[in-house]
């Protein structure tokens, strides 16, 4: 899944991980695939799953859905 790296950066801030928001966001693409860049939210302590299970899994759902995609 795709998701907007200002989404995540966003995410992480409202959920207390203002570290963890700051290293994503010196450190990931503006475009973050959970997939391919697992890894890297790993190195920085984010879990990928947590971003599609619910978290920023519905919102990038929602705006796929409304790009047609």
């Amino acid at each position: 899944m795709q998701i907007q790296k200002q989404q995540v950066v966003d995410f992480l801030n409202q959920h207390g991980q203002s570290d963890k928001a700051q290293a994503v966001s010196q450190h990931l693409p503006d475009t973050i695939d959970t997939d391919k860049h697992a890894d890297q939210l790993k190195q920085h302590g984010v879990d990928p799953s947590q971003l599609t299970q619910g978290g920023l899994g519905d919102a990038a759902k929602d705006v796929g859905g409304k790009l047609g995609l």
